[in-house]
């Protein structure tokens, strides 16, 4: 069911379409606690061609998302409504938040990881391993230890809406581990095809990496595999946690219980952290990243198709 909330911003009359809690389903006894009762699924904005990589700022109630294949860069907060934050964003993806507060983000265009320093400047940290220029760095995460962790497959090199092309330079698609306050990188994952998102549980001991590579082939993967994480600088020891369908883990976020909130063609699945999908938040469109958010970190925001939404929760997410 769907219904339309009339709400003021800057003295002008708006809607917001509603979605009542038919949006919830439960295949698990566990699902029913990490949801409310008057759960409603909200759409916040629409507009882009291909929303991606949310992230939130407490500090004005805020998400900043990307127009991954729009070249375009977005903010919304409850006030101001959606607004342009970069154009072009030289094809920007993922996007986090570092231990100052910072946005981090992966641009695909600009084969880099980039930071919006204090003073609003946009300054490139990294965008070479060994001399040879990355691939199109996808989503990324900060460690509690400052360090960035990233995926670099080459979609920014082989689709032309996500990136500007370009050769592939590195011998693989790997995930890097940065170090922003030494320079170091050295690639933590090398046994995947298209490494895409990625978290860390949350005591980090664990890192889970989706494998999106049936984007390029029938026969590719689309799964979330999760690795050991050792002396908090290597990951080993990689295997399957969980097969996703229909559609791909394109991102994810976990929350203070363990739990993986992934992106598929149809909903948000739920994975308990020993794999039992416990069920899934049902989108109107495909969803392909989330982030939790709210003063309680209690609200999820989910990027899908063209639109940007919101769900209150039972639960609240680790990431920063």
């Amino acid at each position: 069911m769907v219904k339309e909330a009339v709400i003021v911003i800057n003295n002008q009359i708006k809607r917001q379409e509603i979605f009542m809690p038919e949006v919830i389903e439960i295949y698990d006894d566990r699902m029913s606690q990490l949801v409310r009762p008057d759960a409603t699924l909200q759409k916040l904005a629409d507009g882009a061609v291909h929303s991606e990589g949310p992230v939130y700022f407490h500090e004005d109630d805020s998400v900043i998302w990307s127009d991954a294949h729009g070249n375009r860069l977005f903010r919304w907060n409850k006030s101001d409504g959606m607004s342009v934050v970069r154009d072009p964003s030289n094809y920007q993806s993922g996007n986090y938040r570092d231990l100052e507060g910072r946005l981090v983000a992966c641009l695909s265009g600009d084969r880099a990881i980039i930071r919006r320093e204090h003073n609003g400047e946009w300054k490139i940290l990294v965008d070479r391993y060994q001399g040879n220029r990355l691939n199109s760095p996808n989503d990324l995460v900060v460690k509690r230890d400052g360090t960035i962790w990233f995926t670099d497959p080459p979609y920014g090199l082989t689709q032309p809406n996500q990136g500007y092309g370009g050769k592939e330079e590195q011998a693989g698609s790997y995930v890097f581990r940065f170090d922003p306050a030494t320079g170091e990188i050295y690639p933590v994952v090398t046994d995947m095809e298209r490494p895409n998102g990625l978290c860390f549980s949350p005591d980090e001991s664990l890192l889970y990496v989706s494998d999106t590579s049936e984007f390029d082939y029938p026969q590719g993967h689309h799964y979330i595999r999760v690795y050991t994480v050792v002396e908090g600088q290597r990951a080993t020891d990689g295997r399957v946690f969980a097969v996703i369908e229909p559609g791909q883990p394109d991102g994810f976020r976990v929350d203070e219980h363990g739990n993986i909130f992934t992106s598929s063609q149809d909903s948000v699945q739920v994975f308990a952290a020993d794999g039992t999908r416990l069920g899934k938040i049902l989108v109107p469109e495909t969803s392909t990243n989330l982030t939790f958010g709210g003063q309680e970190r209690d609200r999820l925001f989910i990027t899908a198709g063209k639109s940007l939404y919101a769900i209150y929760l039972n639960t609240r997410g680790v990431q920063q």
